[in-house]
């Protein structure tokens, strides 16, 4: 669900959006180093300098301890790149909490999301995971029961989307008064996935499909294959449809794959969105 309410004087939007984590995941591994940071991925399309989110992540929260610290960081992907799944915001929260416990700041979840807000909106969403409301520029999250897991197909197009653009093309017509996310955490409540698969909303399709007409034929494609519903993720390009079961999310996945999009059959997550380990 992602509904945007309008235009903010500071010049983001207003939004309301459920944000749910699923069992698709990056790994991070962050080892001690004497003084400096070194960042380094094995995923092509991911920038390895300064500006990458992880690498971000890291000199800020060794800024905000007033530490002269270091760290070895290796992200390896798997979560597709700028395809609206918080694939980056997560691999920051993860950084944060590796981090965290490397360097034994001991810090509470409620100070390490005021670093993470100025990171991006939903880094300290995943910080907890789980599922939640979000409001505001996305920076206001309050839980939401977790009652009810639920299997998703998500098909990917392999077409890298920048959020910026994305909401540089919204204009009124987009703009909505929060209704369909209430419906949504009604029909979450009831643990129905009919009918939270009837309640699935995202405003900015009425953007981005008509310059990214492979959003249709994803929808499409996962509906004709059994899908309960589908709709786009966040800012897209990734769609996922709703299933009755992982084992439906799996028959589906097989009957929507292409060798031009990326399909995985997920389960959501109530528990943390990250794990450490070691």
């Amino acid at each position: 669900m992602l509904e945007v309410l309008g235009k903010r004087g500071d010049g983001y939007h207003e939004i309301a959006t459920v944000l749910q984590t699923v069992d698709l995941s990056d790994r991070m591994v962050l080892e001690d180093a004497p003084h400096s940071l070194v960042f380094a991925t094995d995923s092509p399309g991911v920038p390895s300098d300064a500006d990458n989110l992880v690498a971000r992540a890291a000199a800020l929260l060794r800024q905000a301890a007033g530490i002269d610290r270091g760290a070895r960081l290796r992200l390896e992907k798997r979560i597709p790149v700028a395809a609206g799944l918080g694939g980056g915001s997560t691999d920051a929260a993860a950084t944060l909490l590796g981090l965290n416990r490397l360097w034994g700041l001991r810090w509470s979840l409620a100070r390490l999301a005021e670093v993470a807000g100025a990171l991006g909106m939903d880094v300290p969403f995943f910080l907890r995971g789980g599922r939640a409301l979000a409001t505001g520029r996305g920076e206001r999250v309050r839980r939401l029961g977790e009652g009810g897991g639920y299997a998703l197909v998500l098909v990917n197009p392999n077409l890298p989307l920048s959020t910026r653009e994305v909401y540089g093309l919204v204009t009124e017509r987009v703009f909505s008064d929060g209704a369909r996310t209430r419906a949504m955490i009604q029909a979450l409540a009831r643990r129905n996935a009919a009918l939270v698969a009837a309640s699935l909303y995202n405003g900015l399709e009425r953007v981005v499909e008509p310059a990214y007409p492979v959003i249709g034929r994803m929808k499409a494609a996962l509906v004709g294959a059994g899908a309960l519903g589908a709709v786009m993720s966040g800012s897209g390009p990734t769609v996922f449809g709703v299933a009755r079961s992982l084992d439906h999310a799996r028959q589906i996945r097989r009957r929507v794959a292409r060798a031009s999009w990326s399909c995985w059959s997920v389960r959501t997550v109530a528990g943390p969105a990250i794990r450490l380990r070691g």
